[in-house]
């Protein structure tokens, strides 16, 4: 059998997810003449950002998805989906992200994705930003008790600005503005387009 027959393409390519450039360096040969032999045994290829997925992602999807199961799922659902599409920012396309200055709004948004999504408390990342009157690790010490997560979680660097310039809001912000981030494109991609996953 040739090494780069259909079912050795389909085992490496399609089964273990290996990347046309793997295939190539296994066979000692060239990237074309892998992509000539997929092409020829119409083997569906990846896309760029699939491929840079899969590669960052070797076993597969760090976070699985589960259907809310009864009236208090729902709820808690339809709130997580609420916030995203109304405080999230869907502008950035590697992730998901959400900032506010309320506790309890970003606790319950990190439920929303713990419950459904089986998402690991210590996978989200954090960023703070305060007005030039607080002190930062002041605001550091409330958010990681209040959000019960560890300063590591947190971004090193603080973004401080300067206080009155962001109007009414400063009113609203004694603590400064929290972000939760999850580092996931195809799940800010399902959670953003509604896609199921």
């Amino acid at each position: 059998m040739p090494l780069l027959s259909q079912a050795n393409l389909q085992n490496w390519y399609v089964k273990n997810k290996m990347s046309m450039m793997d295939i190539a360096i296994l066979c000692k040969c060239s990237v074309h003449k892998v992509q000539y032999w997929m092409k020829k045994y119409e083997i569906p290829t990846r896309s760029i950002s699939d491929a840079a997925y899969t590669k960052h992602n070797p076993d597969g999807d760090p976070f699985s998805w589960t259907p809310p199961k009864n009236p208090d799922d729902h709820i808690l659902y339809g709130l997580g989906m609420g916030l995203y599409w109304g405080e999230g920012t869907k502008s950035c396309t590697s992730g998901v992200r959400l900032g506010n200055t309320d506790p309890k709004l970003l606790l319950s948004f990190m439920r929303f994705l713990i419950r459904f999504f089986r998402i690991r408390r210590e996978d989200f990342r954090f960023g703070l930003q305060v007005f030039s009157d607080i002190n930062p690790e002041d605001a550091l010490d409330y958010w990681t008790k209040t959000l019960k997560v560890p300063k590591s979680q947190f971004h090193k660097k603080v973004i401080v600005t300067r206080s009155g310039s962001l109007g009414t809001y400063r009113k609203k912000s004694v603590y400064g503005v929290v972000t939760v981030l999850y580092h996931n494109k195809k799940l800010r991609d399902a959670l953003c387009h509604r896609l199921p996953l």
